[in-house]
């Protein structure tokens, strides 16, 4: 993202630049052409900050960085050659991610001052945030880190300049030598090829980094430390534990309280703690990143099963099921031992065969396809399977029903000519997108990845298979964000972002096209012409992707709270008194016989206290009985969420209960795109 700076030493003030031009480089007389056409010329080397200056003063207080040609550079940094420039400010996301930046290079000094024992060791950005990894004898606490965030207050109120300098290797050395930094002297030698590097002085602290930061402290009020936790250095459990600190920062205070608020609601709908109170799930140290379902949760898992299992027949797939663990040579075919292997479990027997816990179903598929001859009238072939994988996650990783080491994957493999394959892709891509609106999610952002660097078959090959993919969105209508170079080895592939609730993105759905594991395993099928060698193109499809990881992200999205379809009960039938409990046991045996997912709950309680308990356990329908309804034959029906929907003959209450279901997930609906 940055280039090393054209300037041994430089500082920004508010008004004022001070740099060095004593080397022969910097008699060029720059035209600097801003983003409006405007251009502007320079009798000697000339800064962001001074372009900005020339435009006006509110642009020089509001400028953060420059960029020229996708590079990011300081305020301070020089041109002495024409240029195109644009001004970074906070209103830009690269503002964002430099304020966020900056504030890691804050934490770094606030640390300093208060623990000057503490070395620091790593602070990048993350999504929406940032952390500084921190090596340091004691565990900081929640006390500790609130002190740290008083005192980057006290350092932004200051609001000193932040001065950036490039020095040869020798003199950064030098300077975390003398600071007993021994964390960042083995960063450097991590760069074995860096003659000089970019040093950011906050005052008595300075960081290295290759920037660019914001040039004064005034920029990083809107902030807010998280949390802290452990991480190993370089994140191998084989190292020493560090303590790492979060934050967040933003551009505006209104920005910052709405993303604290969002924490604020996910705290409430995190799915580990919904998933105890709810009953649906439990881990152990027994099976770690793996999953013990529970009764309510197993029934959550099945529902979604059935539900895939019921729109893929529905669009012509259909369903096989491949063995969980394969011969390494089958790994060695596909590209996955070389690719992969480090993520994979593996295992070697008496006569010294090495086999492979899957940790894709894509090889297996393969292997089916293989199995008799396949004529063109046979494609396209959707073969669908809900497949368990296995994957070696770092336990550090390891996250809910997000991160786990064994899981199911709703995947897709679609066979077909190189002529089926745009509008099987067109297909794939109407499929996901009426299942993503049949659980709520209408806000669907998909990214397009390219070819990356390590990959395998023909920059031809790879012509075809990208343009499949564009021109099908092309031809939806459908926008997308290009991602170049993040493609699997095999193909380039679509993800699907779905945004939440409460606003968070969850990336879950993929749609790859691949010709070239089809080639690695020599699969084929006759044409119309009666050639046995024609290659057909595979489409790798997941759309929920892991079911697992779906789980945890809808009971986030409904805060535990099911729509009736899904949830694993669709009512419970209880008494006021003993008298009424034969026929409440009676109203269930209806309800199951009519296909609804009830239980009866006769305790000697309270009605109100049973009323209470089955709302916290989020049950959609509370079905009370005392003696009228008994003489009636009706119930008492109560909705999640408070609502009384007055009594209802049985009868009636099935009709209501069913038209409720058909209402969520089970629409056949169809998308029209021209």
């Amino acid at each position: 993202m940055k280039q090393k700076c054209l300037v041994s030493r430089c500082k920004v003030l508010p008004g004022k630049i001070e740099f060095d031009t004593s080397g022969s480089h910097y008699n060029q007389m720059p035209i600097i052409t801003l983003p409006d056409g405007n251009r502007k010329e320079y009798d000697k080397p000339v800064s962001v900050y001074e372009v900005a200056s020339d435009i006006g003063p509110g642009l020089a207080k509001a400028t953060i960085a420059g960029e020229v040609g996708g590079n990011l550079y300081d305020a301070c940094d020089i041109f002495n050659e024409d240029v195109n420039l644009r001004i970074i400010t906070s209103k830009d996301d690269e503002g964002v991610e430099i304020i966020r930046h900056s504030c890691a290079h804050l934490v770094g000094h606030a640390v300093k001052q208060l623990f000057p024992k503490a070395n620091m060791v790593i602070g990048p950005v993350i999504e929406n945030g940032f952390y500084y990894d921190i090596a340091v004898e004691k565990t900081f606490t929640q006390e500790d880190v609130q002190s740290i965030e008083d005192r980057m207050r006290s350092l932004i109120r200051q609001k000193y300049d932040v001065i950036k300098r490039v020095m040869p290797r020798s003199d950064v050395i030098a300077a975390f030598k003398s600071r007993g930094e021994e964390y960042k002297l083995k960063l450097i030698e991590d760069m074995p090829d860096e003659e000089s590097m970019g040093l950011y002085y906050h005052q008595e602290y300075i960081d290295m980094c290759r920037g660019p930061h914001v040039p004064n402290t005034s920029f990083l009020e809107n902030f807010k430390l998280t949390k802290v936790s452990g991480a190993y250095w370089r994140g191998d459990s084989k190292n020493e534990v560090l303590q790492r600190i979060y934050g967040t920062a933003w551009s505006s205070k209104k920005e910052l309280n709405a993303y604290l608020t969002q924490l604020e609601e996910a705290e409430k709908r995190d799915h580990r703690k919904l998933g105890r109170e709810l009953d649906f799930f439990h881990f152990s140290e027994d099976a770690p990143g793996s999953i013990f379902w529970h009764p309510k949760g197993w029934k959550v898992f099945r529902q979604l099963i059935d539900y895939m299992r019921g729109r893929q027949e529905r669009a012509g797939y259909i369903e096989v099921n491949t063995p969980d663990v394969m011969d390494r040579s089958l790994w060695e075919t596909s590209g996955h031992w070389f690719n992969y292997r480090e993520n994979m479990f593996s295992t070697q027997t008496e006569d010294e065969r090495i086999f492979a816990l899957k940790p894709m179903n894509c090889p297996g598929s393969v292997s089916m396809f293989s199995q008799g001859l396949k004529s063109y009238r046979d494609l396209p072939l959707r073969m669908a399977e809900f497949g368990k994988v296995h994957r070696y996650e770092p336990s550090g990783a390891l996250h809910g029903l997000m991160r786990v080491r064994h899981f199911t994957q709703d995947d897709a493999h679609i066979y077909c000519t190189e002529e089926q394959m745009g509008q099987e892709c067109i297909d794939v891509v109407a499929l996901i997108l009426e299942i993503y609106q049949d659980f709520g999610f209408e806000d669907i952002k998909i990214k397009l990845s390219t070819r990356p660097e390590n990959r395998i078959g023909t920059d031809e090959i790879w012509d075809k298979l990208e343009g499949a993919l564009s021109n099908a969105l092309d031809t939806m209508g459908l926008g997308y964000v290009l991602f170049p170079g993040e493609g699997a080895f095999y193909g380039p592939k679509l993800e699907f972002v779905l945004r939440d609730a409460i606003g968070r993105d969850w990336q879950c759905g993929t749609l790859q096209v691949d010709m070239n594991l089809p080639e690695r395993f020599d699969i084929a099928y006759v044409d119309e012409h009666g050639s046995r060698n024609k290659r057909p193109v595979m489409l790798h499809r997941a759309v929920l992707g892991s079911l697992e990881r779906f789980i945890g992200i809808l009971i986030e999205q409904y805060a535990g709270a099911f729509p009736a379809w899904l949830a694993p009960e669709h009512c419970v039938v209880m008494n006021i008194t003993d008298k009424q409990s034969e026929f409440c046991s009676h109203v269930v045996e209806l309800l199951i016989e009519k296909g609804f997912r009830a239980s009866a709950d006769l305790r000697n309680e309270k009605v109100g206290f049973k009323i209470r308990e089955h709302t916290l356990q989020k049950v959609p329908y509370i079905l009370v009985i005392g003696d009228k309804e008994v003489l009636s034959e009706s119930v008492s029906v109560r909705k999640l969420g408070g609502e009384d929907l007055g009594v209802m003959r049985i009868g009636d209450f099935c009709d209501h209960l069913g038209h409720d279901i058909a209402l969520f997930g089970r629409r056949s609906t169809s998308v029209d795109f021209e």
